[in-house]
């Protein structure tokens, strides 16, 4: 196991640096420039992009970008927030949105587990008509929807919470963006569950553990639930690094100063440094994610670990 995470890190670094490349080429095929300022003339303009070494060919640019980003230095925003360090821009930023983020899966992972845990075990019932009824709204209507009615209900009307993001009340603040981004997570994970766990109850091997006298909370966590756990996983690793990266519409609707909005704005102005920055950080975020999934994988089906060990 530890030659094969050896072997992922390896190949999570080179890919990295691919990703890198292929960031810089497409940021330099961009039409425009940073420097879009219509009161610069072609020498202003020209003394900026040496400033900044934009003159230099891509192939240098590239690799000084990638010694600086080694020592945590990921150059400086161009427009956004003129000469400002881009750790400082992040920094104070992605710690909100992996908060809400990581609330939103933790929520729509366990909500969505039992759900489609009692959908299973209560098959063609009232409950599993409700447990599916709730996983296709789910996955239905968009998570701004959500926000919106959330915001309306919850924060206007009755004043639960704040309506608008508040870094003096960072928890309450977090509550509605969560449930909204929450939903889609929840009905995901609600549909694999429920159709993971009829596979598995209706299996010939189910059938042997039960005739050996096993019943109750052993045979549904040690052999059902173990066993479904693995497409549920799969399913559950992207929507991890979707979510801990943020939700423009309803970080707009929040006015949350999470790092959707910061990219969305870093890519309308061309604000090169920026968007390679983030990009890189949720290509990172997504290596790393997909690495623990297959560290889990192993842990839950023994079999996959002995094959990757082979």
């Amino acid at each position: 196991m530890k030659k094969y995470i050896l072997k992922r890190l390896i190949t999570a670094f080179f890919t990295l640096l691919v990703i890198l490349l292929v960031l810089f080429i497409l940021m330099h095929l961009m039409p425009g420039s940073p420097f879009n300022d219509e009161k610069l003339n072609s020498d202003q303009r020209a003394a900026l992009y040496a400033k900044y070494g934009l003159d230099q060919p891509i192939v240098v640019q590239f690799f000084r970008y990638v010694a600086n980003m080694l020592h945590g230095d990921f150059g400086v925003s161009y427009n956004i927030s003129k000469n400002t360090p881009i750790a400082q821009l992040i920094q104070s930023r992605l710690p909100i949105s992996i908060q809400i983020g990581g609330c939103a899966v933790a929520l729509g992972a366990v909500v969505g587990l039992l759900l489609g845990l009692l959908a299973a075990f209560k098959h063609d019932t009232i409950w599993d008509t409700l447990a599916t009824i709730i996983s296709v709204i789910g996955v239905s209507v968009p998570s701004y929807v959500f926000a919106l009615a959330l915001s309306y209900q919850l924060g206007f009307k009755w004043g639960l919470f704040p309506m608008l993001y508040r870094a003096d009340h960072a928890f309450d603040s977090a509550v509605m963006p969560s449930i909204a981004l929450s939903m889609f997570t929840m009905a995901s994970i609600a549909r694999f569950t429920r159709s993971e766990m009829l596979e598995v109850l209706g299996s010939e091997y189910m059938l042997l553990a039960e005739s050996k006298g096993l019943s109750g909370s052993s045979l549904i966590f040690k052999h059902a639930l173990r066993n479904a756990l693995i497409p549920i996983i799969t399913v559950l690793a992207p929507l991890i690094v979707d979510l801990m990266t943020g939700s423009l519409v309803v970080e707009k609707i929040f006015a949350i100063p999470g790092v959707g909005s910061l990219l969305v704005n870093a890519i309308q102005s061309n604000d090169y440094n920026v968007v390679i920055a983030l990009s890189f950080i949720y290509s990172a975020m997504y290596i790393l994610i997909m690495l623990v999934v297959d560290i889990l994988y192993g842990i839950v089906d023994p079999r996959i670990r002995l094959a990757k060990e082979g």
